[in-house]
């Protein structure tokens, strides 16, 4: 009878046990669902509709005479195939070769920078270079570009000295170089935030185990500090690579008209020529190739790490 008693008060202790556990999961999932709620709420309103009201619009035949499409329009792929002439694969080679390199100097010059601050710099040191970038950023957008103009455009001092040794200031080639110089002043000071992050992360045991063991510090830093740190240098690049195809300041003003950036491109269909769909379709085009961007580079990140 004992053993009876035991094995009927367990039969009715696990469907108790089972029933708390399940009023406690509930809790928890309706906690965080509220908790979720006006994050995803604000996520739809202002970012899901209007990017589906742009792919809406970029569907939809364009008549000329009429700001944006007709009401009621019908559907076509008219928009996206026009992209496919070359003079629309100028302006998005353009823009992407020039973001690129833009962000591949970034790189290069910010991680030295960002390690010093971060290992080699004395507390006082760090916090006064934090703040110094920090407060860079808020610095307003046209005072960059053209305190940019005044040093390397045509009436700049730098044009001067490059005009006396012989260089065409006028070329194509040195208002690149000029657009590129325009967007590493957002660049740099971004990527350096970044990178100071990841290098902050490492473990620096690490590195003074490789030295202990007679890698030099060069040797150390190409087979220790890099790899550790290729997540960090990834979303540097990414940072600095969206900045420089999203810009319009710089192109617009440091471009002199030669060099016209999607964005530009964008606001010339939006607001010159009140072709909506035309602009709506080039904005989807962009959104889907930074998105294959962002995606490449993880990949890449993600082979670094397991190897």
């Amino acid at each position: 009878m004992g053993a009876g008693n035991r094995a009927a008060s367990l039969g009715r202790s696990a469907p108790t046990t089972w029933t708390w556990s399940r009023r406690e999961w509930m809790r928890s999932t309706r906690a965080k669902m509220l908790l979720l709620l006006p994050a995803v709420a604000s996520l739809t309103l202002f970012l899901v509709l209007p990017m589906l009201a742009v792919l809406d619009q970029s569907l939809r035949i364009f008549e000329p005479g009429r700001i944006g499409s007709k009401e009621g329009a019908p559907l076509t792929t008219e928009n996206y195939t026009q992209l496919i002439l070359p003079v629309y694969a100028r302006y998005f080679l353009q823009t992407y070769v020039l973001a690129f390199c833009a962000a591949a100097i970034a790189i290069l010059i910010a991680f030295p920078i960002a390690y010093c601050v971060a290992r080699l710099a004395s507390p006082l040191v760090k916090k006064t270079a934090i703040s110094a970038l920090i407060g860079l950023m808020f610095l307003s957008a046209l005072v960059r570009v053209y305190a940019i103009d005044l040093t390397f455009g045509s009436v700049g001092i730098f044009a001067r000295i490059m005009s006396a040794m012989g260089t065409n200031t006028n070329s194509y080639l040195y208002i690149d170089f000029v657009v590129i110089a325009g967007l590493l002043h957002y660049a740099i000071p971004m990527s350096i935030l970044v990178l100071i992050g990841a290098i902050q992360n490492l473990n620096p045991r690490l590195a003074e185990a490789a030295q202990s063991l007679g890698a030099s510090a060069a040797k150390t830093h190409i087979t220790i500090t890099l790899p550790l740190c290729i997540r960090g240098l990834v979303s540097a690049f990414l940072v600095s690579m969206t900045l420089g195809v999203s810009a319009f300041v710089i192109p617009l003003i440091l471009g002199r008209g030669r060099v016209v950036f999607i964005s530009n491109l964008i606001y010339s269909r939006f607001s010159e020529v009140a072709n909506y769909p035309s602009g709506a379709a080039i904005s989807i085009v962009m959104l889907v190739l930074s998105l294959l961007l962002i995606f490449v580079m993880s990949r890449i990140a993600t082979s670094f790490d397991r190897q």
